[in-house]
C-alpha cells in the first residue's frame, strides 16, 4: 500500500488516488453495476466526494475510505434502478493481459469464465468477499472495514467459498483453484 506524504494538500490527496486506484475502483465498480458507463459515474462521484474530505483523516485509510464510497455508490444506482446485474464476463476483458501468447490468453479466459459460472452460484456474501479480495486485493482488514463483518467472519466466508469453488470445478479442472 502506497504510504501517503507527511503534509498531502487536498489536490495531491486526489492525484494520488487517482494514479493509484482509479482503474481498479472503476473496475470493482464495473462489477457490481454490470455498466462500464454506470460505473465511471460511480468512480468520478467517489473522488468528487473524495476533494470534499479533509485530507489529514483520509490519507492513511485511503484504499478502505475509496472502496467503501464507491461500493456504496454503486449499491445506491443499483436501488435506484431496482436492478441486480451480476458480475460478467466483460469486467475481465478490461484486465490487462500479462501473456502474449494468444493461446495461453484464451486458455486462461476459458478458465477464469468457467470459474466465474462457479461464483455465480455462491450466496451473495461470499461473492463479494471473493470479489473484493482478488478483484480488487483488498485485506481481511479493509474487507471487514468495508462490508461491516468482522475479519474472521470474512475469513470464513473466503475459506467456505474457495472451498466450495474448489468441489464445484474438481470433476472439470482440479487445478483452477490454488
Amino acid at each position: 500500500m502506497p504510504q501517503p506524504p507527511a503534509h498531502e494538500s487536498r489536490t495531491e490527496l486526489v492525484h494520488r488516488a487517482l494514479r493509484d486506484y482509479e482503474g481498479a475502483l472503476v473496475g470493482y465498480a464495473c462489477s457490481i453495476l454490470g455498466d462500464p458507463d454506470r460505473a465511471r459515474d460511480v468512480v468520478q462521484d467517489t473522488f468528487i466526494r473524495l476533494w470534499d474530505q479533509d485530507p489529514a483523516r483520509i490519507s492513511e485509510n485511503l484504499k478502505p475510505w475509496l472502496y467503501t464510497v464507491c461500493r456504496n455508490r454503486a449499491l445506491d444506482v443499483l436501488r435506484r434502478h431496482r436492478r441486480v446485474v451480476e458480475l460478467d464476463e466483460m469486467s475481465l476483458e478490461r484486465q490487462e493481459e500479462t501473456s502474449p501468447d494468444p493461446r495461453e490468453s484464451l486458455a486462461n479466459r476459458e478458465a477464469t469464465s468457467e470459474i466465474l459460472r462457479f461464483v455465480d452460484r455462491l450466496p451473495a456474501n461470499q461473492r463479494e468477499v471473493i470479489r473484493l479480495k482478488f478483484q480488487a486485493d483488498l485485506s481481511y482488514k479493509e474487507i471487514a472495514e468495508l462490508t461491516g463483518l468482522s475479519v474472521t467472519n470474512v475469513g470464513f466466508l473466503l475459506h467456505t467459498a474457495l472451498k466450495r469453488l474448489r468441489t464445484l470445478l474438481e470433476p472439470s479442472r482440479p487445478s483452477l483453484i490454488p
